[in-house]
């Protein structure tokens, strides 16, 4: 506007400084000037007066507190954009408001006039575009709720605000100072330990959920989160590493899935004991294992793992299942530990199969001969379930009939024989609602017979011995080596009585396990009977007993022999390595004692003594001590809460080679159900969402997810039974 006053055709300018003095800087076409080039235009606001002068004279000439800001990169900018064909005055008005208030204030609309919104107490001040902020930035430093929020600066109220903590369990009034980094810390652990999607940090209603427990809340985004969990799973891999450095034996449970994506990834979980002999479990390592999954593989997996961790030498057992690359990779370790010598119990229980899945197996083979007695039953749940109609009907007779039953129709899944012994159980007890049912329902065509009922009801027996048995075994913060040896000869001895049914189902069913328990336990598994032992309600009393009906009458005394051999095996092992109790300290306090050093002379009383007491031997092992008392027999109502491990710990000082035998073998997992467990909760860790994660990613989470509630005592429900048995 002001070259076309002063009749400046040519040049074109642009304004840089509104306030007093106006400043213009002009140029011709696309060519540059050096600052000694420019032709500053000075205009007097208020006043017709302007003048012309070089850039070097009016800076001579011009006022030290005139404060003119000339930016010559700015000149350059509207060069560039002119040479685009944008128009310089347009860009600079969408320009990013440059002053600090902005960050305070936000612009609105109110009535058709734009104002400017304090965002502490919401109060509108006027606005124009591209006017002077001088009254934004006095109302700031009047602003009453802004200065509350200065709390801990420098400006503002230095009153501190008051607080419950209730962190370790009691209340205390403490004082609150807002920590942003604790609060991200938090942050990340809730995402973590709960499993959130990264993208719920930005939802607007999480924001103002947060916003309302604390103002002073900044929301982040889902990238930031990740790196923060990332930042934190590597400072939380480097705290347990130094716990795991200090553990003596560790066993292990590993297992193969795959993801929605094709996406193979190996779960291997360490299992020991504490310092307080509770039984702890960590999940090390969930990483991709590129296919084909081969026993080399597997085992070079794992190993790398183990180095990572820094703990190759302190593995005791690994358990897998059944499948036969795990055969070649337990052998392909066993030869690694053993060429470092680092083989512990001498090789003889380093393999350990996986108990619930060899029974899985035989559930699986019996139930291929059952098919068609349970058909009905299936047919009736699916075609009841199918709608929710039919299924309102079906419930308003439950009530009618006043069953005492809470459980309701649940249909299985065929690769879950649990789901199928559910689906069983919960029809069996509404038994009587299914014939009512058909009288209201003429498209009802799968009424199961009393026949079919009578067979449902024999098949959901023998189920239920499985199912307990089952459950049993996949206990986590308990041992279970201890318990493995009853269990199987209660199973045992159901196999032999069902097979004198003479039903002709039940006959096939039972024959097809007992193939199936024979291949597996037709060798003596040390685990399972070392455990047996370690256990003073059993002792080899259990051995003695079981092995009989176990195996056949010509074999059950060579499992007894080795058994004992083994037990005395690797107790000398622990023997060797363990010397606190030095025999020479032990002689040398006998011999500084002079009222010892003399030698007793016998009398009646010793005499009565050795004739009418039972001896123990100075030079008794422990093992031998142990065996030779008696079995521990607790109360009717301690019997099935009882802990093995308390026991052993409570009796530490008085066998203290053997209580740390008992430690490393009672630690030891006889199921992969902890690895198994992350993927058979519904698909619940690799959804769809974790999936399409990166797998540094989904290794970070499910790690330091396991980590985070096994710290704080979290436990995740399993969704098998939401998902695939829905109930009606």
């Amino acid at each position: 506007m002001i070259p076309e006053i002063l009749g400046i055709e040519r040049f074109r300018g642009r304004v840089v400084h509104t306030g007093y003095p106006a400043i213009l800087f002009l140029y011709e076409g696309t060519r540059r000037y050096d600052k000694s080039e420019l032709i500053i235009i000075v205009s007097h606001i208020g006043s017709d007066q302007t003048y012309t002068d070089t850039y070097q004279d009016y800076e001579m000439s011009r006022p030290t507190k005139a404060n003119i800001v000339i930016d010559m990169e700015d000149v350059d900018k509207d060069d560039e954009m002119d040479e685009m064909g944008i128009d310089a005055t347009e860009a600079k008005t969408s320009r990013k408001k440059r002053s600090v208030v902005w960050k305070e204030f936000e612009i609105i609309t109110n009535n058709g006039d734009m104002k400017a919104r304090c965002n502490h107490c919401k109060h509108n001040l006027a606005y124009k575009k591209g006017g002077t902020t001088t009254h934004l930035k006095r109302h700031l430093k009047l602003c009453t709720p802004r200065k509350a929020t200065l709390v801990g600066k420098d400006k503002g109220p230095k009153q501190s605000l008051l607080s419950f903590d209730v962190t370790k369990g009691d209340e205390m009034l403490s004082i609150f100072k807002y920590d942003k980094g604790k609060v991200r810390e938090e942050l990340v652990k809730m995402f973590v330990v709960h499993e959130y999607p990264f993208r719920m940090v930005e939802h607007k209603f999480f924001t103002k959920f947060c916003r309302s427990l604390n103002p002073k809340y900044e929301p982040i985004k889902r990238q930031t989160l990740k790196l923060d969990c990332m930042k934190m799973y590597i400072s939380e891999k480097e705290s347990l590493k130094l716990a795991l450095a200090g553990i003596n034996k560790i066993s292990l449970t590993s297992d193969l899935w795959t993801s929605n994506q094709s996406i193979g990834y190996m779960c291997l979980t360490g299992h020991f004991l504490d310092s307080e002999w509770k039984l702890q479990k960590r999940i090390l390592n969930f990483c991709p294992l590129e296919p084909p999954h081969t026993g080399h593989a597997i085992a070079d997996s794992i190993s790398e793992c183990l180095i990572d961790w820094g703990i190759e030498d302190n593995i005791s057992t690994i358990t897998l299942n059944n499948a036969s690359s795990n055969d070649l990779a337990v052998r392909v370790l066993k030869e690694n530990f053993e060429a470092k010598e680092k083989l512990h119990f001498g090789g003889k229980i380093f393999h350990v199969r996986c108990y619930a899945h060899i029974l899985n197996l035989m559930v699986q083979d019996g139930l291929t001969e059952v098919r068609d007695v349970i058909e009905n039953i299936r047919e009736s749940v699916k075609y009841l379930k199918l709608s929710p109609s039919r299924l309102y009907k079906f419930n308003e007779i439950v009530k009618s009939l006043k069953l005492s039953t809470s459980k309701r129709l649940i249909l299985d899944v065929p690769t879950r024989w649990n789901s199928t012994y559910a689906m069983l159980e919960c029809a069996l007890e509404n038994k009587s609602v299914f014939s009512r049912y058909k009288e209201r329902d003429y498209n009802y065509k799968w009424l199961p017979s009393d026949e079919d009922w009578k067979r449902a009801a024999e098949v959901s027996k023998f189920l239920e011995v499985f199912n307990d048995v089952t459950k049993l075994f996949s206990g986590r913060k308990y041992p279970t080596s201890n318990l493995f040896l009853r269990q199987i000869w209660k199973v045992r001895k159901m196999l032999n009585d069902m097979s004198t049914n003479n039903r002709d189902f039940v006959k096939r069913m039972t024959l097809k396990m007992k193939e199936k328990f024979d291949k597996y336990w037709g060798e003596c598994n040390l685990v399972m009977a070392i455990g047996a032992v370690l256990d003073p309600r059993y002792k080899m009393k259990l051995i003695l007993y079981s092995f009989p009906k176990i195996y056949p009458a010509d074999d059950f005394q060579r499992h007894i022999d080795d058994v004992r051999e083994s037990l005395q095996f690797l107790y000398k092992e622990y023997l060797s390595v363990d010397s606190q109790i030095n025999s020479s300290m032990s002689s040398a306090t006998y011999d500084s004692n002079p009222s010892q050093a003399k030698k007793q002379k016998t009398d009646d009383f010793d005499e009565w003594v050795i004739t009418n007491s039972d001896i123990i031997p100075g030079n008794k092992s422990e093992i031998d001590m142990y065996l030779d008392e008696g079995v521990y027999k607790p109360g009717n109502e301690e019997y099935e809460d009882f802990d093995a491990l308390n026991w052993w710990k409570a009796n530490s000082l008085k066998f203290r080679h053997l209580s740390k035998m008992a430690r490393d073998i009672l630690s030891i997992l006889i199921t992969t159900v902890s690895s198994e467990s992350i993927f058979s909760a519904g698909g619940r860790v690799l959804d769809q969402y974790r999936s399409s994660l990166k797998p540094e990613t989904v290794q970070a989470l499910i790690c330091m997810g396991d980590w985070l509630r096994q710290d704080f005592g979290v436990e995740l429900a399993s969704n098998v039974e939401n998902e695939f048995m829905q109930e009606g």
